[in-house]
């Protein structure tokens, strides 16, 4: 999974704020701001073809209100009751919380 930003070939970099996972394809950003306003779009790319799928754009705006309302924090992920890896391999786990 990876994501283009307004246009191709500007593609979403993931660093403190900005995270796309792998698991799901979701993209997360954290404290958004003015420069994320914009067009995304989920670009999906089958490793042993090469076919690419993209996904309809998707506007993200700021709201002018400065009104978001209040959120009580939850995880919004739900995590499998066991995680199975064999010894040597890379294991990611995901978590994502939400709220105030």
């Amino acid at each position: 999974y990876s994501w283009v930003f307004n246009e191709f070939p500007y593609f979403v970099a993931e660093d403190s704020r900005r995270f796309i996972s792998q698991e799901t394809g979701n993209l997360y950003i954290s404290k958004v701001q003015t420069s994320d306003v914009g067009s995304y779009i989920c670009l999906v790319k089958n490793t042993v073809t090469n076919a690419r799928v993209l996904s309809p754009p998707t506007p993200l705006t700021l709201r002018n209100d400065g009104v978001m309302g209040e959120y009580e924090p939850k995880i919004e992920v739900h995590f499998p009751y066991t995680v199975t890896a064999a010894r040597g391999t890379t294991v990611k786990m995901e978590c994502f919380a939400l709220g105030k």
